[in-house]
């Protein structure tokens, strides 16, 4: 089975005072601005970096969900940050890192369990597969 989502982007101008639209097929994005401003300064907008963030949380917390219930657990709440770093070095700009912080509310699992599962969602999901950097995680149970 093949499940195919679309993302699409436009831009007009240069770089620096170009703009820019993205749209997600659901509708969820409609032609939402970005440009230089909101992805290296503190313009308005949003930017790749945060979308992609974002994008890693969602993934995450649906698999860390599933994991829980699969081993016998249910959260009552799961908050994920996804911090993705931009850097410029020598061969331009990457991202070398995403950092996940979860708090978590799950009742009836030891933090030792938690742990354990956390960590394999986080290796496990899709976007986390994505990803060619470092992915770290702290997650704590509240």
């Amino acid at each position: 089975m093949t499940i195919k989502r679309k993302g699409s982007a436009v831009w007009s101008g240069d770089l620096r005072s170009g703009r820019g639209t993205i749209s997600t097929e659901s509708g969820a994005l409609a032609e939402h601005p970005y440009g230089f401003t909101t992805r290296f300064e503190d313009g308005r907008g949003t930017n790749p970096e945060e979308l992609l963030g974002a994008a890693h949380a969602g993934c995450f917390t649906m698999a860390l969900s599933k994991a829980l219930g699969d081993a016998g657990h249910t959260a009552t709440q799961l908050k994920t940050t996804a911090v993705v770093s931009l850097e410029r070095g020598d061969a331009g700009f990457s991202i070398p890192a995403v950092h996940l912080t979860l708090e978590a509310t799950v009742p009836g699992v030891s933090d030792d369990a938690f742990q354990t599962i956390a960590a394999g969602a986080k290796a496990n999901c899709p976007v986390s597969k994505l990803f060619n950097c470092e992915i770290t995680l702290d997650a704590v149970l509240v």
